[in-house]
């Protein structure tokens, strides 16, 4: 098959890609689909396809599952490791198992050290190798963390990597790469990186694929190893029992105030999606701010308990499928939306003080700064005398006495970790730019390391 027809479906927030291969019988084969099917769909509309085939290089952490969904409404057979223990019918694969695509052969490489049970595919056509999806093992420029699955096991899954990609990079140089994270995943590769490479060009430019032997590689890995969402610490699972099948596109429910007031009264959290400018201005007491954008299902999944109900607050102009589709991917139930927004809303109201770096500045002899940032942004320039509390754990960590002025790249994290602060009744003000628009207007400089 001289013509390979191949769709790379970037979702930008996780990081991730998913690919869509038109097999050129009328069916399609989805790798890695995440359960927000949206650009799925779109590519195999837009090609006439429907989809036959939908493989899972290995249990996702970062993302529910698609291929129980695309099973379900579309009859697409999933192709999955046969160890993964998945509880739900799939075709087992096992390293060297092959399945014939119609004029292209897909084979199983197995090619553990992200998980245990991880594969790669690779597409032949006849003898050729064409390319391989190598989801979480061989990625542009990196390779996939090894901690997700044990904490206890991460130097172990790391050696695992070091041979599986070893492997991977005896294919011919030509041989493209398909992986499934990319820049901006947790899972995780360097910022900026292509989506796509070939075995060749990691060969000479893969930092990793540098180093002097096994040993070198598994430091050089696991000192590259930052913190991760915590909801990755469940949705393993939820893909190896099977995730739910849900009505797409999904919705938000209408709520009244007083439905609000029920809801909270009995444990909800309300999650309030407008501008960190328009929650700054008014918002409900005891909300939490999670500007709508990009990375809004990670920061969901990360500082709301995947148990709790949420109630969403939107601005009119906001997509509410949007909203539903970023909860929905990672697991993320939600119980409704304000009908009508902050308009519909007849109780009280609160603000925080968000400031020009002029007017924070103001403020640093009277509030402690907290840097709400990864802890790797932190040591790479910070306000002095500023306290490093990464937004992940504001819920829980102890925080200084006094007012707070909590700050960030650009104000959207930094009005989230307020909002989480404010819920434990600190007194927060917060920075409208980052950390080096308060250092020049306080006449200083940024500080590095811890």
């Amino acid at each position: 098959m001289a013509d390979l027809r191949l769709s790379t479906l970037v979702d930008e927030g996780l990081g991730n890609a998913a690919y869509v291969l038109d097999l050129g019988d009328g069916g399609a084969l989805v790798v890695d689909p995440s359960r927000d099917l949206r650009q799925v769909r779109q590519a195999i509309e837009r090609q006439g396809l429907r989809p036959r085939l939908t493989a899972e290089t290995h249990l996702h952490a970062d993302f529910v599952s698609g291929a129980r969904q695309l099973e379900a409404t579309d009859h697409a057979e999933i192709l999955a490791s046969s160890a993964g223990g998945r509880a739900f019918a799939h075709r087992g694969l096992a390293d060297g198992d092959e399945v014939d695509l119609g004029g292209l052969t897909l084979r199983a490489l197995g090619t553990p050290g992200h998980t245990d049970e991880h594969l790669s595919y690779l597409l032949l056509d006849g003898a050729k190798p064409l390319g391989v999806f190598t989801g979480g093992s061989l990625l542009v420029g990196a390779a996939a963390r090894t901690d997700l699955v044990d904490p206890a096991r991460t130097e172990e899954l790391a050696r695992a990597q070091y041979r599986s990609i070893q492997r991977l990079i005896e294919l011919p140089d030509e041989v493209a790469v398909w992986p499934t994270h990319g820049a901006g995943s947790f899972c995780s590769a360097p910022a900026g990186a292509d989506r796509t490479s070939t075995i060749g060009a990691e060969k000479t430019g893969n930092a990793l694929l540098a180093a002097d032997g096994e040993d070198d590689f598994v430091a050089r890995l696991l000192a590259g190893l930052g913190e991760y969402p915590t909801y990755f610490d469940r949705l393993g699972e939820v893909n190896r029992r099977g995730p739910s099948v849900t009505a797409e596109p999904p919705a938000l429910q209408p709520l009244t105030a007083g439905d609000v007031r029920g809801l909270t009264g009995a444990g909800a959290v309300i999650v309030d999606v407008r501008t960190a400018e328009a929650f700054a201005d008014a918002h409900v007491p005891g909300a939490v701010a999670i500007p709508l954008r990009s990375v809004f299902a990670t920061w969901l999944g990360w500082v709301v308990p995947p148990a709790t109900p949420v109630v969403i607050v939107r601005d009119p102009g906001q997509d509410p499928a949007e909203i539903a589709w970023q909860a929905t991917k990672i697991g993320h139930d939600l119980a409704g939306e304000l009908d009508g927004g902050m308009a519909a809303w007849d109780g009280p109201v609160t603000a925080i003080p968000y400031l020009d770096a002029t007017a924070a500045a103001d403020r640093l002899d009277t509030a402690t700064v907290v840097d709400v940032r990864q802890e790797a942004e932190f040591r790479a320039g910070h306000v002095p005398s500023a306290i490093g509390i990464a937004l992940g754990h504001l819920a829980e960590a102890p925080l200084p006495t006094g007012p707070l002025l909590t700050v960030c790249g650009h104000g959207e994290r930094a009005m989230t970790g307020a909002s989480l602060a404010a819920r434990r009744g600190a007194e927060v003000a917060v920075l409208s730019g980052g950390s080096e628009d308060l250092a020049k207007a306080a006449g200083t400089v940024l500080e590095t390391g811890a």
